[in-house]
């Protein structure tokens, strides 16, 4: 083999960088971290409405088929990761958001997963952070991630909030509180007017240690095993293939669809599957590529009875003056997130806490002209506003299975979405609860009349049809390398692969449920976790 690390990083987004700089801080642990793509250099990165650029870019991301099963949302979808140091944290739409506390309380005290609580989770995110509204109780200051509030107030997301108030829904200042029910404007890791990504908070410190190694547009084709022992990978740079040796440790970090690839590359997988497309078995793992949980949003659009929006901002004379203002300034509508307000609401009776999440803005696509994220985003000419809900967590399982045992074929996806009977509950009192509050005097005066999906569309039937045709992924895939204690399971709850040795996942494939949120927030939380435990496992 062409070099020898103590632990070996495959994949550099959010958990990875994290991995990285805890692994690295000691100068006695030789630390190689792997990425597939490029550096995070492509100016776009950096600007934080950047995004829809680099969703088109093959070279930032990969793009993934998602297929309906046999039940269940019928529609097709196109998924979006991230391929380049920091991965989707250097393409994502920049939300920080912790999940629940009972998300994390529920794995460790219903599944087992010892050291997985909120009493843990909630201390490493304290840790992490620095907000900047300081610390208290519930939040850190100076860690290394940025989250700061947005900047990008109005007046119609002002009467939004004072709607939601009308319902009996709490106007919160921080989202991230541990009972995070309430609405008002969210936190984002943007930092003086730039994205603030798992590279920037982790990478870009420990980047000067000379035991940390940092390869770039190498892909992983497969981890090599001596029997039971994985001690090396496999990659393809360029146009060869290279050996790196592990003498500790490999720790996959590829996210919820690479890293379950990569293990049934490596043979370790369901055993019959495997063996169909004729590759050796190292372990037999069933649950590899299964359990997939991923966020189904559903968007609701609005005409506005008078120039309340912010869509001519982003074409012709004022898109060149908002670009000028923000090269000279970091600030303006370039310089915040996509959404300015979220959202988390029990949107039925007798629920303990919220189902949904809402996100929302005083923009609007132009639906004719959007073919997806990857293909670029145009809004409409007229005034338009848009909300963005989804049901926080999922019960519909999907998978992520090898079409063959070529590393350059993509995963065969089937998404499985609606499938469940309590995900399609959630999903038509999601959208009822989106228009109720369009419809509350506080906002009502603002609003000409709703344009998607229309509101002669009423019936249950019809929301769930509507499902199919205009429903998308939140890009929060997680749960196909799943943590836990059954058979079932991939990794134990201090993230090993079972039936190996010297392998571990530690990204958000092992949350063996989705997290009431976005997911960047959690995969650095867990990643963190995963340093911790490393260390406590391999004393030097």
């Amino acid at each position: 083999m062409k070099e020898e690390f103590d632990y070996i990083i495959v994949g550099a987004g959010s958990a990875g960088c994290v991995l990285a700089d805890k692994l690295s801080a000691d100068p006695r642990n030789r630390v190689l971290l792997v990425e597939a793509g490029p550096t995070d250099k492509n100016p776009m990165v950096r600007l934080p409405k950047g995004f829809a650029k680099l969703a088109a870019s093959p070279a930032h991301c990969y793009t993934y088929g998602a297929n309906p099963g046999p039940a269940g949302k019928t529609g097709a979808e196109t998924w979006i990761r991230g391929r380049m140091l920091g991965g989707s944290s250097s393409i994502n739409g920049l939300q920080y958001q912790r999940g629940h506390a009972e998300d994390y309380n529920h794995w460790e005290r219903d599944l087992g997963l010892k050291g997985w609580g909120w009493q843990e989770i909630g201390r490493i995110f304290r840790q992490m952070e620095n907000h900047e509204l300081g610390a208290n109780e519930f939040r850190g200051a100076g860690g290394p991630v940025h989250v700061t509030v947005t900047r990008n107030r109005s007046l119609l997301m002002d009467k939004l909030i004072d709607a939601a108030g009308q319902l009996g829904v709490r106007h919160f200042e921080d989202p991230n509180e541990p009972d995070h029910e309430g609405i008002g404007y969210m936190f984002a890791t943007v930092w003086k007017g730039q994205r603030w990504s798992a590279a920037n908070a982790f990478l870009e410190p420990a980047r000067k240690r000379s035991n940390l190694r940092i390869v770039t547009d190498t892909a992983v084709t497969r981890i090599i095993f001596d029997g039971l022992k994985a001690n090396g990978i496999e990659c393809r740079e360029k146009d060869k293939l290279t050996k790196y040796r592990a003498a500790k440790e490999i720790i996959l970090a590829a996210g919820a669809l690479e890293s379950p690839k990569l293990l049934q590359l490596s043979g370790v997988g369901a055993a019959d599957h495997l063996r169909k497309l004729g590759m050796q078995v190292v372990h037999d793992s069933p649950g590899v590529g299964r359990n997939m949980r991923e966020h189904l949003c559903f968007t609701v659009q609005y005409r506005l009875a008078g120039d309340y929006s912010q869509n001519k901002e982003y074409s012709g004379w004022r898109l060149a003056l908002n670009g000028i203002r923000y090269m000279t300034s970091r600030t303006g509508l370039l310089s915040t997130s996509p959404y300015d307000v979220t959202g988390f609401l029990r949107t039925r009776p007798g629920l303990d806490r919220p189902d949904a999440q809402i996100v929302a803005a005083p923009m609007s696509m132009d639906v004719k002209a959007f073919e997806g994220f990857d293909k670029g985003i145009k809004l409409e000419d007229e005034p338009g506003a848009q909300i963005l809900g989804y049901g926080l967590r999922p019960q519909s399982q999907g998978t992520a299975l090898l079409r063959s045992a070529d590393p350059a074929e993509q995963l065969e996806l089937v998404h499985n979405h609606l499938t469940h009977e309590e995900d399609r509950a959630v999903a038509i009192s999601t959208v009822r609860y989106m228009r109720l509050l369009f419809d509350q005097p506080a906002i009502k005066p603002f609003i000409a009349q709703e344009t998607l999906p229309g509101a002669h569309l009423q019936s249950d039937d019809e929301i769930l049809d509507l499902y199919n045709q205009m429903s998308g992924p939140g890009y929060h895939v997680t749960g196909t390398c799943s943590m836990g204690q059954g058979a079932e399971s991939v990794v134990d709850e201090r993230l090993r692969v079972r039936g190996v040795t010297g392998l571990r996942v530690a990204d958000i494939s092992v949350f063996p449920t989705l997290v009431s949120g976005n997911t960047n927030g959690p995969a650095m939380a867990a990643a963190w976790r995963a340093s911790e435990m490393i260390l406590e496992d391999n004393p030097n």
